[in-house]
């Protein structure tokens, strides 16, 4: 059984694991002015071994609320199966946007019970920069069953947000000018959830791309409610903080 580091692993620990049998590697680049530049750039090279999940096909709804719902658990664990990918196995997911996409595969694996994921610190950058193999051969994962878990955990409604707003420790993952309501370039409407108070996501990370430290990120989330809940344009990025958290020894935010 693979001892994998959590909830961020660093290039050197994965260049020694690849390739060993139960741990998956997850390519989640993808490209929100482009949503097919993420599958072209796996089918060009990768991380060897790794299979391809899109945010807007594997990772989202076809329809429901807001621009990326979440697919029924039911629905996911087929995308997992298909892809090869089974219950006791260890992932490790990455992206070329700091974590921003690789962090709603760690939650969504987290919230229906799937504690053995981490994201690679660094993504695609820090792979290659520390030399790691690469492939642009595909090959056909062997599908598998994946139980699917009855429901989501740590999500909340419009409705039950609404009646805990002043009580909430509300965050707002998006970038400062979203949340101040100067500019608005995806969503019908400018500003802010009332009470919400503004860490943008790409606070988590330093100038080269990699998470900041624990006792960093524990400095920045330190006013944090045990009970936070946090919200970004669509469900992506709201992630990625709820990944630091963690990181930082925080729990317990949906």
């Amino acid at each position: 059984m693979i001892d994998l580091p959590r909830p961020l692993v660093d290039s050197e620990w994965l260049r020694a694991h690849v390739g060993e049998a139960g741990l998956r590697i997850v390519d989640c680049r993808f490209d929100l002015g482009d949503p097919a530049a993420g599958r072209l750039m796996h089918a060009e090279a990768h991380i060897s071994g790794a299979v391809y999940f899109s945010l807007d096909d594997d990772l989202s709804a076809p329809e429901g609320p807001g621009r990326h719902p979440l697919p029924s658990p039911a629905a996911f664990a087929e995308t997992l199966g298909a892809a090869g990918i089974g219950v006791g196995d260890a992932l490790v997911a990455y992206d070329n946007a700091g974590g921003a996409f690789a962090s709603r595969l760690w939650w969504m694996l987290r919230s229906i019970g799937h504690d053995g994921v981490a994201v690679l610190d660094g993504g695609w950058q820090a792979w290659a920069r520390a030399g790691g193999p690469i492939e642009a051969e595909f090959v056909a994962p062997v599908p598998t069953n994946y139980a699917a878990a009855p429901t989501w955990s740590g999500t909340v409604d419009r409705s039950e947000l609404e009646r805990r707003l002043g009580t909430v420790d509300l965050i707002d993952a998006r970038d400062p000018e979203r949340y101040r309501g100067e500019t608005e370039p995806l969503d019908p409407i400018a500003g802010h959830i009332p009470t919400a108070r503004n860490l943008p996501w790409a606070g988590n990370l330093g100038q080269d791309g990699r998470f900041l430290d624990a006792r960093a990120l524990a400095e920045r989330f330190g006013a944090t409610g045990p009970d936070a809940v946090v919200y970004c344009g669509s469900g992506v990025t709201a992630c990625h903080n709820l990944l630091a958290m963690e990181a930082a020894g925080f729990a317990g935010a949906s």
